[in-house]
Parts: structure tokens; sequence; C-alpha cells
């Protein structure tokens, strides 16, 4: 199995992780895997936000009623922004740049999980737009997708099996 292949069949979302640090070096690493992955006609419609600060950690674990109290214990996430105005793949791109910073942390030794954002509620009914507006200062013009979290791997998860694949999915020529 070459390289890339093993990076696909070994990430796994990952929601437990260490209280160590990641290095700037990691962090820019990751940060750069989203700026260079492929957007809908080279527009780059998307922005990122980098949070290592805990307490903003534990603030971004509360953006949603459930599914997101993994990011408290993360040391470092990204929050996934798209602008509607400049791209109507907006959703497209920021999936494609938030998957692409997953491999990047697996190839790094690092665990990762995406936290979805779009179209998403608070305990309170607050949106995770208004939300992450509030707390990070989002403009207006920008929709969030979702947050990916990462950190060093604090459990362990087994790669996929091959026979567990549902090959049923794929049809040949047409369906």
């Amino acid at each position: 199995m070459d390289k890339f292949s093993n990076l696909i069949a070994t990430r796994r979302s990952m929601r437990k992780f260490t209280t160590e640090k990641l290095t700037e070096e990691q962090k820019r690493t990751i940060l750069r895997a989203a700026l260079i992955s492929p957007t809908a006609k080279n527009n780059r419609g998307w922005e990122f936000i980098a949070v290592d600060d805990p307490a903003t950690l534990e603030a971004l674990s509360k953006s949603r009623e459930m599914g997101s109290g993994f990011l408290a214990e993360a040391v470092f996430a990204v929050v996934v922004l798209g602008d509607p105005s400049k791209t109507d793949c907006w959703v497209e791109d920021c999936s494609i740049a938030a998957i692409d910073m997953q491999l990047q942390a697996e190839d790094l030794g690092l665990g990762s999980c995406w936290c979805h954002q779009r179209g998403r509620f608070g305990a309170d009914g607050k949106s995770t737009k208004q939300y992450l507006t509030e707390l990070l200062g989002v403009p207006e013009q920008y929709e969030p997708l979702c947050i990916v979290g990462f950190g060093y791997k604090n459990m362990d998860r087994k790669p996929y099996e091959d026979d567990k694949i549902e090959w049923t999915k794929v049809h040949q020529g047409k369906f």
C-alpha cells in the first residue's frame, strides 16, 4: 500500500486527545494544506481561523447542542469559513480544505475530527453562525462550514478493513 492509500485507510475521527501542544511548525503545516487545497476556478473563497487558546477551544466546544464537546480536549482547531458572495462552490471548496488538513495531520501522526457547523444550532437555539460571529468576530458575509479539532491521539482506532468496504455502493457505467 502506498503512503497516500495508507493515510486514507488509517485516518479516523479522533475525539480524544492528549494535552501535549502542537508545535508552531505542525500548525503551519496543517494550515498550509488548507491554503494549497484546490478550489473551483481557483477562487479561494475560504478563510480559516486558527485557535489554540484553551478558553476559546472550550467555548468552541459549546457551539452546537451535541457533537462539539470534543473540541474542549483539542489543543488546536481550525474554523473553516466560506464566502458565498465569492463562489457558489464554497461548501465544496471548504470541505476539500478541511479534509486536506485532516490528511496532513494524519501524516504528522496527529489526530483530528470534523465538527459540522453549517445550519446547526446550540442548546440555546442560537445558530452556529451567530455563535461563531459573536465569539470570533466573523464578518457577516462568511458562512461557517466546520471546525476541525487537532491533537495527539489519546485513543486507538483501527484502520478500515478491506472486508468492511461496501463495494456494492459502486456502480459501473450507470446505476
